[in-house]
């Protein structure tokens, strides 16, 4: 059986998640699903254009320069995706149309067009399960809040954005919340936006944090933002000095064990 799988990435690609600053004792576990525009050499670029290959629609620009700005700050162990999410978004999951895009917004993705079964089994046994590993890895050695990283466009079909700094929430709101209230900076912090957990964005906070009973937030940031390493630097900051103050009320509290309310979930 094993000498007929197909082999998406060479040993050179692999492996398709880099754990960052694994020694990290800080009070996260930072997530950046969509870190990379990487498309193995197998799949000849998946049909795309140069420009399309490395646009928003194969990865999220910034996001990985952000999460490392944030693992530095609070010392904090970092799961990154090494290939980009036209080949398999991993925060998405297997049964999605949108794990194995063949079009994203409007990019067409002419490499996934005929996926055989054996092709999206090779994607998930290749990409999908080994991100999903190093992360579950992680968090069972490691007791801190999920934190996913993302970005987002500036324009969406055609449309300005007014959202800078999304903080998004599955079913447990407590950090999303908690982050909402002690905000402070110029750039603006908004709940369930550009997206919310009814978008089907949320998938790893629930695979992964949920049934840990974890603090978790998804932080989605418009990518103009962080254009430059200046940008990046100011955003981190703020975000870093916000989920301090947000982790250190809700232990105050009480409330970094227990359980959200099940029936308080996100939606927009």
């Amino acid at each position: 059986m094993m000498g007929n799988e197909s082999h998406l990435l060479t040993e050179a690609e692999r492996p398709a998640a880099e754990v960052i600053h694994p020694g990290g004792t800080g009070p996260i576990v930072l997530c950046c699903e969509h870190a990379s525009p990487t498309i193995p050499a197998s799949l000849d670029g998946l049909g795309l254009a140069e420009e399309d290959r490395l646009s928003h629609a194969a990865w999220d620009p910034g996001a990985l320069a952000l999460s490392l700005a944030m693992s530095e700050r609070m010392g904090a162990p970092l799961v990154a995706s090494r290939v980009s999410r036209l080949v398999y978004d991993c925060n998405r999951p297997p049964s999605s149309d949108s794990a194995m895009p063949r079009k994203s917004e409007v990019v067409e993705v002419p490499g996934n067009r005929d996926l055989t079964e054996d092709d999206r089994a090779a994607r998930v046994r290749e990409v999908y399960r080994p991100f999903t590993t190093a992360l579950s890895n992680v968090l069972d050695r490691h007791g801190g809040a999920l934190v996913t990283v993302h970005s987002f466009t500036p324009l969406w079909h055609g449309q300005p954005r007014s959202t800078e700094i999304g903080l998004l929430h599955d079913s447990d709101d407590r950090l999303a919340l908690a982050m909402m209230d002690s905000w402070h900076g110029s750039i603006q912090a908004e709940l369930n936006a550009p997206y919310a957990a009814s978008d089907g964005v949320t998938h790893t906070l629930r695979e992964q944090a949920l049934p840990r009973g974890r603090l978790n937030v998804m932080i989605e940031v418009r990518n103009d933002l962080l254009a430059d390493e200046a940008g990046v630097s100011r955003v981190a900051e703020m975000l870093c000095a916000s989920l301090s103050r947000s982790l250190a009320r809700l232990a105050t509290c009480g409330s970094l064990e227990s359980a959200a309310d099940p029936k308080r979930g996100a939606s927009a």
